[in-house]
């Protein structure tokens, strides 16, 4: 079967790709499983120095792939352009892991069974990874998949979205050029057939999926006993105090909302305003959403342009109509225009709504006021999602407080929950996730540890 890559932007063809036989998944799954014993064996510094090889090849072909990124998922310039420094920054951080990863020594003597023996750790490569990744950032979610599991010795099977081949494509051939031997690293493209057989397949040690709770579910089905790390959706927030300055946070916030469309898993969805900062702060925001620039994603300038698909936004206008049926109000946006669903920003959604419970996955922000801190807290941790949070306060005992309540995998304070850097750990708890990403911290999942005694 031939499969369509559509710009969602022009709707013009991109491409045709041939969708991947299970003949031909079984086959690289046999060859990555055949080559596990000698990638192991391959010295640290030899998968270093490949990785920091693909890190500059990344870098040296910057432009092209940021264009690759803006034509695949519609995604705009500036974005596109910063998701390849990110990925650049990956691979450079998989470098100094593979060089470092290393096991404990500690003290057996501290039982009395030990005493006389010495003993050790190991840090030793679980296997063939399967690797899943979704469509928003088709470079540098790859990458964190690709680069970890190089970093450690495993070979790796990478399905990308079946709307966002292209990118891991063109990855796998700079890792190609940087030196990877082949069968190390192989791309598998196709829908959810694909999946299933990369997924089912008992050779594969290890998955390792970023995607939706839905799909993550019918995935641990398959996946039975062994090794699965989810980084999955979330309904991130945020919550403003009244030491906050409500004006100043306004830039943070609108684009942690709305970048990309919000097709981002800590995009802001939910913010909680203390009631004196409330209408300053409204006010402010819907400025600054209705001067975002909208339009052509290749233009350097554009903040958001279009969705993923057309099923996207019907999704999204559908469930504004069912908060607005329920009391909700639209200050802003709740509507499609030139194919671009406008920044929306909307107050009275009720805590039942989709749109405060569910992933939007949209350009879109529910205002909720509050007038007590633990309020506000217990309103964030009343969500079946906990990613990250962002808390913006300048009471030190604040922070203390939601760095122990906040049922989540991370708090940023003073900025949106959208924060993140390539070598901190990220993941979530409840249905955002199991296991954590982060180079050092997705390299940790993919390896075993091995215990050696000494008499």
């Amino acid at each position: 079967m031939m499969r369509q890559i559509i710009n969602p932007y022009t709707h013009q063809v991109i491409t045709k790709l041939p969708d991947t036989t299970q003949a031909d998944v079984e086959k690289a799954i046999g060859r990555a499983y055949a080559l596990r014993p000698s990638f192991a064996k391959m010295p640290a510094h030899k998968r270093a120095t490949i990785l920091a090889r693909i890190s500059a090849l990344i870098e040296s072909q910057a432009d092209e792939l940021a264009m690759l990124i803006v034509s695949e998922c519609g995604k705009p310039l500036k974005y596109a352009k910063g998701e390849v420094s990110r990925a650049v920054e990956t691979f450079s951080f998989a470098s100094d892991v593979a060089r470092t990863i290393h096991g404990d020594s500690f003290s057996m003597d501290s039982a009395r069974g030990g005493v006389g023996k010495f003993a050790y750790t190991l840090r030793v490569p679980i296997g063939v990874i399967g690797a899943i990744t979704p469509f928003n950032f088709p470079l540098n979610l790859v990458a964190h998949k690709i680069a970890p599991a190089l970093a450690v010795g495993c070979p790796i099977i990478l399905k990308p979205a079946p709307t966002t081949p292209l990118t891991a494509l063109k990855l796998a051939e700079i890792a190609k050029e940087a030196g990877l031997p082949d069968g190390l690293l192989s791309v598998v493209t196709g829908d959810g057939d694909v999946g299933h057989w990369l997924t089912s397949d008992p050779r594969i040690a290890m998955i390792t999926f970023t995607g939706s709770d839905a799909i993550a579910e019918k995935i641990s089905r398959v996946v039975g006993i062994r090794k699965a790390v989810y980084e999955l959706g979330g309904n991130a927030a945020v919550i403003i105090d009244e030491t906050a300055n409500a004006l100043s946070v306004v830039d943070k916030i609108a684009v942690g909302a709305f970048a990309y469309s919000g097709q981002v898993c800590i995009s802001v969805q939910r913010a909680y305003i203390h009631r004196l900062q409330y209408d300053t702060f409204k006010t402010a925001f819907i400025t600054r959403a209705e001067k975002l620039k909208l339009g052509d994603p290749q233009h350097p300038q554009t903040d958001m342009s279009v969705m993923i698909s057309s099923s996207a936004n019907e999704r999204v206008s559908a469930w504004i109509a069912e908060a607005v049926a329920s009391g909700a109000k639209i200050l802003t946006g709740g509507r499609v225009e030139n194919d671009i669903f406008l920044p929306t920003i909307l107050e009275d959604v009720p805590t039942t709504a989709k749109l405060i419970q569910q992933e939007a996955f949209a350009p879109v922000v529910c205002l909720i006021p509050f007038d007590d801190f633990d309020e506000a807290i217990n309103r964030v941790n009343d969500s079946p999602y906990g990613l990250q949070v962002g808390v913006f306060t300048s009471d030190l005992g604040r922070v203390m407080t939601t760095t122990e309540r906040l049922e989540v995998g991370g708090v940023i304070i003073n900025d949106a929950p959208t924060f993140r850097v390539d070598n901190m750990p990220y993941g979530g708890v409840k249905r955002s996730g199991i296991g954590r990403e982060g180079v050092r911290y997705a390299a940790d999942e993919m390896t075993v540890t091995k215990l050696v005694v000494i008499s």
